[in-house]
């Protein structure tokens, strides 16, 4: 399904931005996963109305993963029992990376490097647990100090299929520089796929970054907020698409936001149009406009007219 003698290109999961009608919107453009926001273990197992439709995929995705966090392996356990039960799903991924205080203090996402045996364990119950083809776990170099190699070689003992790896520690947020040394000592520590993430926006960057780690592929998250058509220019190393294009590939994720949420689609869509007017001239009056609307016809009529 994942084909890794071919560099892999993909989306990072990122909470509130790639959700199902942004990953349908980048999937035109050649990526080769995409992957949920982060799901809740315990609220997918308390049945969440909201973390249900979380999981929800495009046709177009395929392959397609989802990601959990969690620090409770029976709770664990069961969400991918739940998520066993879902079809078009081929990956679950563990999420070891999340520096989100509100999810840190709970045990979950980059608290687990701070116990490698338990990401080691947590690793394993999903491995065993699901009867999808791939198991990987999104992590980072450590929690304040560095030591990717370990928490590589936790997570190659725990049976996963591929590590993604984002080149900061926990306490380095998105703004510490990425340390692709590290993500290139990881690569070589183990005998899995690796993925490298982190401030990868440009071909020249990517490119840079697969030749000098040696990793499969990378992940790109941030880079391709606004800029869905980035795993094309990536891949094919193209200019920037038309504005013609960039028109209607905005309106049609405007339109998909609204059928998958309703009207409050709209307001959600805001935040996106922020990063579509990034550069644009007029954008930060565009911006309070578009703040202050809630008419759906109204919002579309001066999204296209803004981008036209």
């Amino acid at each position: 399904m994942i084909d890794f003698s071919q560099t892999q290109y993909w989306l990072a999961p990122l909470a509130g931005w790639t959700d199902l009608p942004f990953r349908a919107t980048v999937k035109k453009f050649g990526v080769d996963l995409t992957v949920s926001e982060m799901i809740s273990s315990n609220a997918l197992v308390f049945n969440s109305k909201k973390t249900r439709q979380m999981i929800e995929k495009s046709p177009m995705e395929t392959p397609y993963s989802v990601q959990l966090n969690g620090s409770n392996s029976e709770i664990l356990k069961q969400a991918v029992e739940i998520l066993n039960e879902e079809e078009g799903i081929d990956c679950i991924d563990l999420n070891s990376g999340c520096p989100a205080p509100k999810v840190v203090k709970t045990g979950c996402g980059s608290s687990l490097l701070e116990n490698l045996s338990l990401l080691e364990e947590m690793t394993r119950t999903i491995k065993d647990t699901s009867n999808k083809e791939y198991t990987s776990v999104k992590v980072r170099l450590g929690f304040t100090e560095k030591y990717g190699v370990d928490i590589a070689k936790a997570v190659e003992a725990g049976g996963a299929d591929f590590l993604v790896v984002h080149g900061r520690t926990r306490s380095g947020g998105y703004h510490a520089e990425v340390d692709y040394d590290a993500i290139k000592e990881m690569k070589e520590a183990v005998k899995i796929p690796v993925i490298a993430n982190g401030d990868i926006t440009s071909y020249e960057k990517a490119k840079e970054v697969l030749e000098y780690t040696g990793t499969d592929g990378v992940m790109i998250g941030r880079g391709a907020m606004g800029k869905p058509w980035i795993f094309e220019q990536l891949k094919k190393d193209l200019k920037e698409p038309s504005q013609e294009l960039k028109q209607a590939i905005i309106l049609e994720h405007f339109d998909n936001m609204v059928k998958f949420y309703g009207d409050h689609g709209a307001v959600i869509f805001r935040k996106h149009l922020h990063r579509y007017s990034k550069g644009y001239r007029s954008a930060s009056g565009f911006r309070e406009e578009v703040n202050s609307l809630k008419d759906i016809v109204k919002m579309r009529e001066i999204i296209k007219d803004f981008f036209s």
